[in-house]
């Protein structure tokens, strides 16, 4: 009798394997089983599905959420390998593939993720055990036995088959041994009395070793000295009426000593634990300055409150000079760095500590700062009297640094011994996020250019309906010399320059030179238009705005506009083309930047071209908002 053998090839099994499906938000401690395929939904980079630790993850973890961030998924879900390995002592947070993780003290049992690919000579269950009688995997559609009791800590038990999932045929259904009752542990499953969060079963020894075929369970019992991370929920996310990225800049210098110094160190401690710093709330990071600057922490290192004051506790003066601007400008290129913790979505703060004044300029390097957005505050200890003024370097350096000298951002203390009634007031303000006009946003943040067809076809009165738009849409922006700037030009066949970047430093100033543009009259030479905004306009935009060109034109060029538009495009000006009446669509999509139909406009008169002012604000924003702030 001959014998014929089948192989089966993993990626084989694989089709026929019945993956169970879970979602987001389901935790690792609440399956049973110690390794098993599972299929991910779309959506849980979602902050919603908390993630602790990194590589080696907590179970009170998403099994998603811990997927997306290891990199395994990305938000668009799909199949991973999960098993389960013992508890950690510690799990440090990050953030990876979009994912912010938490740090936790400790916990009971860990997993680790990998791609969803059976192992060969592992079989893997069709479906999961939960360690609650409510299963998620209900929920989400699984079939789940009836008759599964939910298992009692410290019991063993008889083994349970699970069923196996229709559709499979050639794979045998998994078996998952499930702890029954022990004779000491009571008679039945349904006997037993749930016992208070937290209290250990008297007759219960001290858990065994951890072993990779033991059940664990997320609501098991845990030794003594874990009980008090099993009864409590993970560190606080933060307050979210407070999400800011802050940074402090302390002096480190010589002149301070090491008493003034020990005070500052006790004041950025009585900070921090005033704020309520977590995740989805306010992050700290420290740099100390004397020579050169140094960071100390940043703002993706601590998680909470407590953990950032350990840290300052931890912080040794350097010594050397007061160099304040040497340390402005190292925060401003280094530390609102994605890599350092930046969120990009919370404003950046910094807070600029000095004793007495600064050994180096800060008013250059914190016009920088404030250009890219850095909301730059200065506190000023024990400050220079009049006849200390003349060995000043910088006089009135503090309102030289901030972006408004209304004394919102500059606190000055008298004497280091009363440095701790500054406390609530600063906290106050940084997080005051209405008020902290330094911050980057969509209308704050541009060098716009409006590039105005006056040709003969336009007409004197339309003329006035398009400069009217031109200050509608201008209105919108805050407008100084270190937020939104606007400037003008005007075309026909020839091009005028009505206004440069830095000829008006105010919306009213603005408003009026808007209103005072003459019509010119002409024929329509676009592309020669936009190739001499590039060179008068744009050319003296600052590195660190985001250049905007809006074009209204009512017809078709007379010239070629595909390279000028080309050219504007890869020097990274964001053009949005306006047309009126006779304008031509296609080169209006040309004009535009990709896609054209975020970027390009039609109006079919010009008392409508009103109703476009929302849509191209509204664009703007969701542009800025989707791109990387720093």
């Amino acid at each position: 009798m001959g014998i014929v053998v089948l192989t089966m090839k993993a990626s084989v099994i694989e089709m026929f394997l019945a993956v169970p499906q879970i979602s987001c938000d389901v935790r690792a401690g609440k399956i049973t089983n110690v390794e098993f395929i599972v299929k991910c939904p779309p959506g849980c980079q979602d902050p919603r599905y908390h993630v602790y630790g990194a590589d080696v993850y907590a179970s009170y973890s998403s099994v998603c959420g811990a997927a997306v961030h290891s990199g395994v998924l990305d938000n668009s879900g799909g199949k991973i390998l999960v098993r389960k390995v013992a508890g950690q002592s510690g799990y440090k947070g990050s953030y990876s593939n979009g994912v912010q993780s938490l740090s936790l003290p400790r916990w009971r049992e860990s997993f680790v993720i990998s791609e969803g690919k059976p192992q060969k000579g592992v079989t893997y269950p069709s479906s999961l055990t939960y360690s609650s009688s409510k299963s998620p995997a209900a929920k989400a559609g699984e079939t789940a036995r009836a008759d599964q009791s939910p298992p009692v800590p410290g019991t063993a038990a008889q083994p349970v088959t699970v069923t196996q999932a229709p559709g499979t045929t050639a794979i045998e259904a998994a078996h998952t041994t499930l702890p029954k009752p022990s004779p000491s542990a009571g008679s039945t499953a349904s006997g037993l009395r749930p016992q208070p969060a937290g209290q250990r079963s008297k007759d219960l020894g001290e858990p065994a070793l951890w072993k990779p075929e033991s059940v664990l369970l997320d609501a098991g019992f845990v030794p003594k000295e874990e009980l008090s991370t099993q009864s409590l929920e993970p560190a606080s996310q933060g307050d979210p009426s407070c999400k800011v990225d802050l940074s402090f800049l302390i002096d480190g210098s010589s002149s301070i000593g090491k008493r003034r110094f020990r005070i500052q160190k006790q004041f950025l401690t009585d900070v921090a634990q005033t704020l309520d710093i977590g995740p989805a709330g306010p992050l700290m990071g420290v740099v100390q300055y004397g020579d050169n600057p140094a960071t100390q922490f940043n703002l993706k290192t601590h998680m909470n409150s407590q953990d950032v004051k350990a840290a300052i506790e931890k912080i040794s003066q350097r010594g050397g000079l007061s160099n304040a601007g040497r340390a402005i400008s190292f925060v401003t290129k280094n530390f609102f760095s994605k890599f350092n913790g930046n969120r990009g979505g919370a404003p950046n703060v910094a807070v600029v500590m000095v004793d007495g004044w600064p050994t180096d300029k800060v008013e250059e390097a914190s016009r920088l700062a404030r250009e890219s957005g850095v909301n730059i505050f200065f506190i000023t200890i024990e400050g220079a009297s009049e006849n200390e003024k003349q060995y000043m370097l910088e006089p009135n350096f503090a309102n030289k640094a901030v972006c408004r000298t209304n004394g919102f951002y500059s606190l000055t203390v008298q004497n280091w011994f009363s440095l701790h009634k500054t406390v609530q007031p600063l906290v106050k303000r940084v997080c005051d996020t209405d008020r902290l006009a330094c911050s980057k946003t969509c209308l704050n943040s541009a060098d716009i250019g409006f590039v105005i067809d006056g040709s003969s076809s336009v007409g004197t009165s339309n003329f006035r309906t398009v400069l009217q738009f031109v200050a509608n849409l201008s209105r919108e922006f805050e407008i100084s010399d270190t937020d939104t700037r606007i400037g003008a030009m005007q075309y026909t066949y020839e091009q005028r320059l009505e206004f440069g970047f830095d000829e008006y430093r105010t919306k009213s100033d603005v408003l009026n030179a808007i209103k005072r543009v003459g019509y010119w009259s002409g024929g329509t030479s676009t592309g020669a238009a936009i190739h001499y905004a590039l060179e008068q306009l744009f050319k003296k935009s600052k590195p660190n705005k985001r250049k905007l060109m809006i074009l209204i034109t009512d017809g078709r060029s007379y010239d070629d506009i595909r390279i000028p538009a080309m050219l504007a495009h890869h020097k990274g000006v964001i053009t949005y083309a306006i047309g009126v009446a006779w304008a031509a669509q296609d080169e209006l999509d040309i004009v535009a930047t990709h896609p054209a139909r975020d970027h390009a406009f039609f109006v079919d008169e010009f008392d409508n071209l009103y109703k476009v002012v929302p849509k191209v604000i509204q664009n703007i924003c969701t542009e800025f908002n989707s791109q990387p702030r720093n």
